[in-house]
């Protein structure tokens, strides 16, 4: 590093040791630490620093500094916040992400420090006064915008500030009013309302009324007229008012320019950005119009990189900018996602692949290769849901699904696909887990087979499934916990070698052979998985055994651990008690045991470790038409988890889809398929698994597994009603009104469902009637492997204890097959809502007018009869919006089209 070395100002000293926020304000032009009392209350003629300490989960901090102008602080206070950040990163060790943050304009990552919301104060900053300046209360107008991070802003107290699109929050002595824009989203008006009651906490000490009213719906209540008489008296809102928040630039352009020593800026490129454009001893502006990157070589002196950001200052004065534009500073090395995604030809990111020499050594081999950590221990084996469930497994083949009887070991082939139901207690209530597996070697047709059938096993379980896809040699560790033993063949049931039938039945055929890894985390949960009998896929860190007609060998790699080969031994048991194997360990074989696999050659003998991001992200997604978009929720808790909304939450080995309650029907049913284009899309650049394993969980049915990453309150996960009505509920302080939302609703209304109590006088949340639909709609008619699937009997696997003996537990159950002429909801009821005829017409023959009418059907129920495609072309909606309608509209719309 050839930064000039600088002093650090005092004020830093312990400053990113240990996680949280550290908040510093410039006062007469020094820079004063601010109290924790008053962290979150910003002046807007002031500047401030702000570092934020996370501590990754691999041991390392991360470190994120912002530098916060307000609108009225003067030029020598922000240009010093600007030099006292830089500095701050310095005394860092030049490994933070710096941000610019204008008042207004703040970056979500930003807000998202500060629950509920910002609200600047006027005037400047004093450390001597510690108490809040200008007590005198005055009546304030603000405007809110965003479903997660929420931007508060205080606008002219006049009529002329209200408009349709965002929501309003008056704030006077006695009373705190929400008026929502008839263009704002239920979301945003939920959020509005934790800011209403942090106003209400702040300023009120708890103590005022809150009304809320609805832009478009302000007649026949007292609240009303009370609200318009602080403007004067009602007058109608223009159609063109304008939102108080500057919308975001669509049409994005790139330039980037070098920036010289003496601050000068030269264009050095446009769309297409080549990563050699970027020297180690320069400094680079990338303009994409919201944002402006500031790159620093890792060579650049501090006096450089001050230039280089005033500079940008200087650019964004020039273009008239300042206020708008957000500035991302950023160190050769720390480069961010976004940033990343100009250039055509960045490297992904990798994990660090070292070598692990036994698990007592690990520590000593990260500091070897400069990582100052303490030993890992070891993994936590434990289960991460009820292990006494029962298990049932079906085997997909050729697009037929069928019962397996579940021994041990459980056999699983490569080229078909499997499905593995576990059924669980949590509080006395059933939950299942559904896993389709796909066999690396199986066909598209099976793995869509297996998809569908997945998800009407999820219609049949009561609504509390989690569902899952998981791909051969990517099954998260859950999986296996589940089945327990696991012996992976390659092939199919139709085509084995004659080397795994000597596994099993003790054949001797000298000419075939088997090779075999072996890996689990303990004799509870542990796999043989079958791989090229080739030498090449021997690895290190694991033991393998090889089959021959005539000899087992068991192969034990150098940095395989004790654990290991107790699993080794235990699974040669399983396969074949008769078994006397040949122990052979690493570094010690002889000639026959090469020849048997071909020869020797270079094998993998490193193991790898998951270093850099590991921490969990959460994103809020939109699909569209096809087109995935997703927006990150930074230090995100569980009360981002928007009723209304679909949600990814990203792990390091997985990937959750999370549905909302009230979210559309149309991702609910693509919801599998939204998962893989967020891995598609790799949003952070951490050269994500297209592969991994993707689960998706509905609201209320929350597997422990997924709110491990939460700090999780069961009784917020079963509150009722929209996301309006529910924060509603609880600035009311009416929580116990709030009723437990369960699968067999068939309607969700933001009116009818919500007691009197709670609703918003005058008017309603905007929440429009909405039908509870099952997680996915099935086609009318099942297809004759699915109706066999279903009807056949069950057989099952009670899993009594991670120790316990399957054959222990095994007991025969049966699942009813479905009537022909109905469909079973979430709760096997059969309702008017879930009425689907398994014989279907053609409209034509089911008009009232037909010339060819059919005979022998429903006549109060014609539209039953069509198939979905052309229920969905008659109607213009799937079955499950249709008997969402009130019942006088479904008559209007079946009388329009003959068949009522």
């Amino acid at each position: 590093m050839s930064l000039v070395s600088v002093d650090s100002d005092p004020v830093f000293a312990g400053a990113g040791k240990k996680s949280g926020l550290d908040i510093w304000c410039i006062e007469d032009l020094r820079l004063v630490p601010v109290a924790r009392s008053s962290y979150g209350k910003f002046y807007s003629g002031s500047a401030y620093v702000v570092l934020n300490t996370t501590l990754h989960k691999s041991g390392s901090f991360h470190y994120e500094i912002h530098y916060w102008l307000g609108t009225d602080a003067n030029k020598e206070d922000l240009e010093a916040a600007s030099n006292k950040a830089l500095e701050l990163d310095h005394f860092l060790g030049s490994c933070a992400v710096q941000y610019r943050e204008v008042q207004g304009q703040e970056t979500e990552l930003f807000l998202s420090y500060f629950k509920p919301c910002i609200i600047p104060l006027e005037g400047p900053y004093s450390s001597n006064s510690g108490l809040l300046r200008g007590e005198g209360y005055h009546v304030s107008l603000f405007a809110c915008k965003g479903e997660h991070a929420i931007r508060v802003k205080e606008v002219p107290f006049a009529r002329s500030s209200l408009n349709h699109d965002d929501v309003f929050i008056l704030d006077t002595a006695s009373k705190i009013f929400l008026f929502s824009g008839c263009n704002s989203s239920i979301q945003e008006r939920a959020k509005a309302l934790e800011v209403v009651q942090f106003i209400k906490d702040n300023r009120h000490n708890g103590k005022c009324e809150v009304a809320t009213l609805e832009d478009g719906k302000l007649v026949g209540h007292s609240d009303v007229g009370e609200f318009w008489s602080f403007f004067g008296g009602y007058t109608p809102i223009s159609r063109n008012s304008e939102s108080a928040f500057d919308k975001p630039n669509t049409g994005l352009s790139t330039r980037m320019y070098r920036i010289s020593i003496r601050g000068e800026l030269f264009e050095v490129g446009t769309e297409n950005l080549d990563l050699e454009m970027l020297k180690s001893d320069q400094c680079y502006l990338l303009d994409s119009d919201n944002d402006i990157f500031v790159w620093m070589g890792r060579s650049m002196s501090m006096t450089e990189r001050k230039t280089a950001i005033s500079a940008a200052e200087g650019f964004l004065g020039k273009e008239g900018r300042s206020g708008k534009s957000r500035v991302t500073l950023l160190t050769e090395g720390l480069e961010t996602a976004k940033f990343r995604s100009f250039f055509v030809n960045w490297p992904e990111k990798r994990e660090t692949k070292l070598y692990e020499e036994g698990r007592e050594k690990v520590a000593a081999m990260f500091k070897r290769h400069g990582y100052d950590v303490k030993e890992l221990p070891e993994e936590d084996c434990n289960p991460t849901i009820n292990s006494r469930g029962t298990l049932k497994v079906f085997l997909v083949n050729d697009r037929n699904t069928s019962l397996m009887q579940v021994p041990e070991p459980i056999k699983l082939y490569s080229e078909h696909c499997y499905l593995v139901q576990y059924t669980y207690s949590v509080d006395g209530k059933d939950e299942a887990l559904l896993y389709a597996w796909f066999g690396s070697d199986s066909s598209p047709e099976d793995s869509a087979e297996a998809i569908s059938c997945t998800i009407a096993l999820a219609d049949l379980s009561r609504g509390s499934s989690t569902l899952a896809q998981v791909f051969q040699e990517n099954e998260p560790e859950q999986f296996f916990q589940i089945l327990r033993t696991v012996i992976i063949n390659t092939g199919s049931t139709e085509k084995k070698n004659a080397a795994v039938e000597g596994i099993y039945d003790s054949n001797s055929d000298e000419e075939s052979k088997a090779l075999f890894r072996v890996q689990g985390r303990s004799l509870s949960s542990m796999q043989a998985v079958q791989v090229d009998p080739v030498s090449r896929m021997l690895n290190s860190s694991y033991c393998f055994i090889l089959h021959t007609g005539s000899v087992v060998w068991s192969w034990i790699g150098t940095s395989s651990s004790a654990r290991d080969h107790e699993i080794l031994d235990r699974i040669i048991e399983i396969m074949n008690p008769l078994w006397q194997s040949v122990s052979v360990r690493e570094g010690s074989e002889p000639d026959i045991f090469w020849e048997v696999l071909g020869g020797k050659a270079e094998y993998a003998k490193e193991k790898e470790f998951k270093q850099g991001i590991e921490d969990p992200h959460l994103f809020k997604t939109t699909l569209t038409e096809g087109d995935l978009k997703v927006e990150e929720i930074y230090n995100f808790t569980q009360g981002d988890l928007t009723t209304e909304d679909v949600l990814v939450l990203s792990c390091p080995q997985e990937v959750y889809v999370w549905v909302g309650f009230h979210s559309s029907t149309t991702v609910k049913d693509t919801a599998f398929n939204l998962g893989q284009k967020f891995l598609k899309m790799d949003v952070l650049a951490e050269g994500l698994n297209p592969k991994m394993p993707i689960y998706v969980v509905t609201e209320g049915h929350e597997p422990t597994f997924f709110t491990r990453f939460f700090s999780w309150d069961p009784s917020k996960a079963k509150m009722h009603g929209n996301s309006f009505e529910r924060k509603l509920a609880i600035l009311k302080g009416n929580p116990q009104f709030l009723e437990v939302h369960t699968r067999s609703s068939r309607t969700a209304t933001s009116r009818s469902t919500t007691p009197d109590s709670l609703r918003s006088t005058p008017t309603s949340s905007n929440g429009h009637a909405e039908t509870r639909k099952n997680f996915s709609n099935l086609s009318p008619s099942m297809t004759p492997s699915r109706q066999r699937l279903f009807s056949s009997p069950i057989a099952t696997v009670t899993r009594l204890s991670p120790c316990s003996s399957p054959q222990n537990g095994c007991h025969d159950s049966t699942v009813s097959q479905p009537k022909s002429n109905e469909r079973i909801n979430a709760t096997n009821e059969v309702t008017e809502d879930t009425l689907v005829c398994s014989i279907t017409y053609s409209y034509e023959r089911l008009n009232t007018v037909a010339e060819d009418p059919v005979f022998d059907i429903d006549v109060t129920r014609r539209e039953a009869y069509l198939s979905g495609e052309e229920f969905q072309e008659k109607f213009g909606m799937r079955r499950g919006e249709f008997y969402g309608l009130p019942k006088w509209r479904r008559d209007k719309l079946k009388k329009s089209l003959h068949l009522f």
